[in-house]
């Protein structure tokens, strides 16, 4: 081979490529095969619109110039930035960020750490810092019991699982299952007012001393060993000897207020009905908690069940109930049997063996005409009697809010509070305590008293759960009041028709109403006839726990001894 070939060869040979022209529009004529061309990968953060910029330059961005400058030189429009993809991402969310009125820069600098009371108009500072350390106590307080996360749906411990208040066995059979929200659209306008059918007991008089009681001159809450008689329906004698002449339904005041404000609660309770000849009898079941009173039941944080706590619900629930029995003869004027006021008919339930002290307590039999044949027959209590400068008496239901620790119920202090912002006292027990409060407002209706009266009650020392002090009261009209908390007796009363006539198309039976622990609804059950009849050892192994009474019982009708 001569050496001019053997040169030739030495180069590669340049072969032309072909252009595609498209006369008919823009972009290429066929399919392009990227195959044999080079590949510059780019981010996610890159905009692929870039192709399309057939001048080369990239569009500035403010916040990253250089984004799009290549590694290997400048000029190129396939540059792309170096960066991890998740640190170029950012959530699409334009929306300004309101802040509270406290932060809108009326107070800068030095002010913020300013700590000294307000002083007539010039007490900016001292409403600044008020707030300031309000929001750092709540805040340590929300971290030191780890309810942060909780208040603001980030983080926090999954809900509790409550317990039923009883033992759902494999024999029921669920009739009917009532959402919270369709019962609160039920109505029964129309019902007047219950008619007296016997009245029994005696009442003695309201102490108006008490009604002067603050926060400087409180009371120690007094121990008063008298009997409270929770007789259930079908045990009451009179309520027997009135179902073979009035009426077709029986109940109690407190039973017949925990259906009526059943949309209110967040426990479980369980009331049985016996159906006889179209006949209901309403009852509690027997060494139950249904007389205990709940404590912070409809609170954002109720009280967590810890066993043996101080605070748990039970153990709160049985201070509450210690605290009412003994604050409502407290403020009674004590004396003589012929310095009270006596019904014609005596107490129904004080035996000739009885033994002790009984407390002021009046019963009233009442009925009421539901329409479409259903009569309504109940025992309502009142709790004293107050004489009226024109001579008449008025009837007065009793009740005790306790406090137990404001910083634990999420609540004010009342010590600090009460005096001058008792309304606002009031509206945080209405928040935390609206199910066990408006069920006062309806056995007080139910039982046509005049007056409602609210004592203030709290722990002496918030360690110690044996020790009160009164610190206060308020009274109310149970009208006025019913209205105030939104109690619609319209809808109570709708809501009880509507399981009266779900039981009336029964046949006759024994049959369960029970709110279920975890959600907003009621259940009918059709248990069997021989249903929590058997000793109490094996009923209490059915359900659980043994339940240890506040009271001793005197005696196999109900009645307790405080």
């Amino acid at each position: 081979m001569s050496e001019s070939e053997n040169s030739t060869s030495a180069y590669a040979e340049f072969v032309k490529p072909q252009l595609q022209y498209n006369e008919d529009g823009w972009g290429p004529c066929e399919k392009i095969d990227f195959r044999d061309m080079p590949y510059q990968p780019f981010s996610k953060s890159d905009r692929l619109g870039k192709i399309s910029d057939w001048t080369g330059t990239a569009t500035v961005d403010k916040k990253f110039p250089n984004k799009y400058a290549s590694q290997f030189g400048t000029g190129s429009q396939y540059a792309y930035y170096h960066d991890e993809d998740e640190t170029t991402f950012h959530l699409v969310d334009t929306a300004r960020v309101q802040k509270l009125p406290y932060q809108r820069g009326r107070f800068r600098g030095n002010m913020r750490n300013l700590r000294y009371p307000f002083r007539g108009r010039g007490g900016r500072g001292g409403g600044q810092g008020g707030l300031q350390s309000l929001g750092k106590s709540v805040k340590m307080r929300d971290q030191r019991r780890g309810t942060t996360g909780r208040k603001w749906g980030v983080r926090g411990p999954p809900p509790k699982i409550r317990d039923a208040s009883v033992t759902v066995r494999p024999d029921w059979l669920t009739i009917e299952e009532m959402d919270f929200p369709r019962l609160a659209k039920l109505s029964l306008p129309g019902v007047k007012e219950g008619e007296d059918i016997m009245c029994c007991g005696t009442l003695e008089y309201y102490d108006k001393s008490y009604d002067r009681i603050n926060v400087k001159s409180e009371k120690p809450l007094q121990r008063v060993d008298r009997i409270f008689h929770t007789v259930t329906t079908t045990d009451d004698p009179i309520i027997r000897s009135l179902s073979k002449s009035v009426g077709n339904v029986y109940a109690t005041d407190s039973i017949l207020a925990t259906i009526m404000c059943c949309t209110r609660s967040n426990y479980s309770w369980d009331i049985v009905i016996d159906k006889i000849q179209d006949k209901l009898f309403m009852d509690k079941r027997d060494n139950t908690e249904f007389d205990l009173l709940t404590v912070n039941e409809t609170s954002v944080e109720p009280p967590q069940d810890d066993g043996n706590s101080l605070n748990s619900p039970r153990n709160l629930a049985i201070e509450a109930t210690f605290i009412n029995h003994n604050f409502s003869q407290q403020v009674l004027k004590s004396g003589p049997t012929e310095n009270k006021f006596k019904f014609p008919e005596p107490n129904p339930f004080i035996g000739d063996e009885e033994e002790g002290e009984v407390a002021s307590v009046a019963y009233r039999y009442r009925k009421w005409d539901l329409h479409n044949g259903v009569v309504l027959v109940a025992r309502c209590e009142h709790d004293a009697v107050v004489n009226m400068p024109s001579g008449d008496h008025q009837f007065l239901t009793v009740k005790a809010l306790n406090e137990w620790d404001s910083k634990l119920a999420n609540g004010v202090e009342w010590r600090q509070k009460l005096d001058t912002q008792r309304g606002g006292v009031l509206a945080n027990e209405l928040r935390n305590n609206a199910c066990k409060l408006a069920k006062w407002t309806v056995q007080a209706l139910l039982g046509g008293s005049d007056q409602i009266k609210f004592g203030y009650v709290s722990r002496a020392h918030v360690k110690d759960s044996s020790r009160h002090v009164i610190l206060g009261t308020q009274q109310f009209r149970p009208n006025e009041f019913a209205t105030q908390i939104n109690l619609s007796m319209d809808n109570a009363w709708g809501i009880l028709r509507c399981i009266i006539d779900l039981l009336m198309k029964q046949k006759d039976g024994k049959y369960l109403i029970m709110k279920d622990p975890n959600k907003p609804m009621i259940r009918l059950y059709d248990i069997p006839e021989n249903t929590f009849e058997t000793d109490g050892s094996e009923e209490s192994g059915d359900e659980g726990e043994t339940f240890q009474p506040l009271y001793t019982y005197s005696g196999g009708d109900g009645n307790k001894k405080n």
